[in-house]
């Protein structure tokens, strides 16, 4: 490290003229510079500068070294450029995980206008009903339906939906709560329970065991929409269903289920994550039921 910085500091000393202008330039004293300079020179074996009380001349040697320490310097401030750039303007790759369920109809939206707003920026999307691990796939962002248990990942509510329960309406017109097979997604279990309520008409109260268990949310709509049963589908999937799929009972509602972004960084995210989220964010609270 004190080579880079030495290197850095004979670059100054050559571009400014004299150690005392470089000195200044880098808000050093003149006796920390002309140090550097020494140990450098010694450290190398070879005489880099000739200086006079006037003026100061690249050695053979040291115009050799010079072109070194001039790139190494130039590497360094684009680095820092290209870092603080990321500060105004998102770009770069952001990797960001969602369920099926609300990839397409939420998701998806967002992050299409992000793309238009920020040409730079190169979202990857990664639908997955599985809770994936964030630092082993690194994940910038993912969006999961509940709180998640994993202290160490920074988690915000961004909004929420209720599961409504549908079918078809022929399976509809013949409902039979002992008959009917149920239709499940893999993070249900087996053993349906469900509590629909209703202010003025009263809860109901349903209990089954599901038939047909699929970890695919599209899977699942595809079986119900083929008679198959009833199962649950979002809110805010049913305007793309209907009329094909009719909800069960539509006097009553299903409890609410929040939406949480979650990310692993320290402090603030980077700009990339912060602009994406906030378009889901106000995605989610034009469609997901608000």
């Amino acid at each position: 490290m004190n080579r880079l910085r030495q290197m850095s500091l004979f670059a100054h000393i050559v571009e400014c003229g004299s150690i005392t202008a470089a000195a200044d330039a880098l808000d050093l004293s003149k006796s920390v510079v002309s140090q550097h300079l020494k140990s450098l020179e010694q450290e190398l074996g070879v005489s880099l500068l000739k200086r006079t009380t006037r003026r100061q001349t690249l050695t053979v040697a040291g115009e050799s070294f010079y072109a070194g320490c001039r790139s190494l310097n130039q590497v360094a401030d684009s680095a820092w450029q290209n870092a603080q750039q990321g500060l105004t303007t998102p770009k770069g790759s952001i990797r960001i995980t969602a369920p099926n369920a609300l990839m397409e109809t939420l998701i998806s939206p967002a992050i299409a206008q992000v793309m238009q707003q920020y040409p730079l920026l190169v979202p990857e999307l990664i639908s997955s009903d599985e809770h994936l691990d964030l630092i082993a796939e690194n994940i910038d962002l993912a969006i999961r339906v509940g709180h998640s248990r994993e202290s160490s990942l920074k988690q915000r509510r961004i909004g929420e939906f209720r599961d409504v329960l549908c079918a078809t309406p022929n399976v509809v017109a013949a409902f039979n709560a002992d008959t009917t097979p149920y239709i499940a997604n893999s993070w249900q279990s087996k053993q349906i329970h469900h509590i629909l309520e209703s202010a003025s008409l009263g809860d109901i109260e349903l209990k089954c065991e599901a038939k047909c268990i699929t970890n695919s949310f599209y899977t699942c709509v595809s079986l119900i929409k083929a008679d198959a049963g009833v199962g649950l589908v979002p809110d805010f999937h049913l305007g793309t269903l209907a009329p094909m799929l009719v909800t069960l009972f539509p006097q009553h509602v299903l409890p609410i289920n929040p939406i949480y972004a979650l990310h692993s960084f320290n402090h603030t995210p980077p700009l990339s994550v912060s602009v994406c989220l906030d378009a889901i964010e106000r995605q989610l609270s034009q469609t997901a039921g608000h």
